[in-house]
């Protein structure tokens, strides 16, 4: 069964999280003020990841 619409949107808007996330953990591992904030955001990007895989699975 192929993706919906509402599917495809979901994957694209996780996709766009992630490209920001890793945008923002770049800059977080050159400044490393917060060595909290790098684990943090790695954790975000394997969420998104983690979500776009079950919402393909789920098609």
């Amino acid at each position: 069964m192929s993706l919906n619409k509402k599917q495809k949107k979901q994957i694209d808007v996780a996709r766009q999280k992630i490209l920001k996330l890793r945008q923002r953990l770049t800059g977080a591992k050159e400044q490393m003020d917060d060595p909290q904030e790098v684990k943090n955001l790695e954790q975000e990007i394997a969420n998104q990841e983690q979500a776009i895989k079950k919402i393909q699975e789920a098609s």
